[in-house]
């Protein structure tokens, strides 16, 4: 058994409360959306679902550090929880259910934080997937109703389903000859966009998916979920975990090509 297995419980009933209050005010006529200085969309949705997130860890973990996209970073100390209320912000104010609350438990050791820890639920899918570090990654309903996920043994480029979120980001960051010359060598492509690539590389149903610019609470806990599923995390700079401010996931047979492709 995982020596994470508390938190990982911890993490399923904090995501169990989320996703009561996002689905509460999922496709409410009266939602309260403000835009936030970077120009993205908040909703009071997103910050009640902080709020309850953290309410819940001063109680439970009081002396573990939060770090949460809404309100920033409190406490310090070698386990930090990192929360993204609500990842897909965009789509849950536009009313489309792709859109899941992120939570993972980071510690620390040789090298800084990595993740040990990562729930990824999307209660508008009804899906769920999570993973604790040398216990595996699992989807399901709950941690009693669960299959085990794999990635895909997929091994040539000409062969390989890649997933992205949008054309503009790589062409602001002046890597969009790389990303282009990428989508007209794999054998199919989709802009799926926010968590789900790498849900689905965990579970195997896509090979590759790659984002130029991210925060720490968008990739902590897809992190440990892609690599206890058999597959690779890293930045697009090679660099592994959720640190580079960009990430490259895949099956792990793909990745060094991947990042050749859209490396540094």
């Amino acid at each position: 058994m995982s020596d994470y297995h508390d938190d990982l419980r911890l993490a399923h009933v904090l995501a169990d409360a989320a996703d009561a209050a996002t689905m509460d005010r999922f496709k409410a006529l009266d939602l309260k959306v403000e835009t936030k200085p970077d120009m993205t969309p908040v909703s009071e949705a997103d910050k009640a679902a902080e709020e309850l997130i953290r309410g819940q860890l001063q109680r439970a973990r009081p002396r573990d550090a939060v770090l949460g996209e809404e309100y920033g970073s409190e406490g310090a100390g070698p386990r930090r929880w990192v929360i993204d209320p609500i990842d897909g912000t965009k789509n849950y104010v536009r009313g489309v259910p792709v859109w899941a609350t992120l939570i993972s438990l980071m510690v620390h050791g040789p090298g800084g934080y990595h993740p040990v820890v990562g729930v990824v639920s999307a209660p508008a899918l009804g899906r769920r997937w999570w993973a604790a570090q040398g216990s595996g990654a699992y989807t399901g309903r709950s941690l009693s109703s669960a299959t085990r996920l794999q990635v895909s043994r997929v091994g040539r480029i000409e062969d390989a389903s890649f997933a992205y979120s949008s054309l503009s980001g790589w062409e602001e960051r002046g890597r969009l000859p790389g990303f282009l010359d990428l989508t007209r060598n794999c054998w199919r492509t989709r802009g799926y966009g926010d968590f789900w690539p790498y849900m689905m590389v965990a579970e195997g149903s896509v090979d590759i998916c790659a984002e130029p610019e991210l925060s720490l609470w968008d990739m902590a806990a897809n992190v440990v979920i892609v690599e206890e599923a058999g597959g690779r995390f890293t930045g697009l700079d090679g660099a592994p975990g959720p640190h580079s401010g960009n990430a490259a996931a895949s099956n792990g047979l793909l990745h060094d090509e991947l990042l050749r492709y859209l490396g540094s």
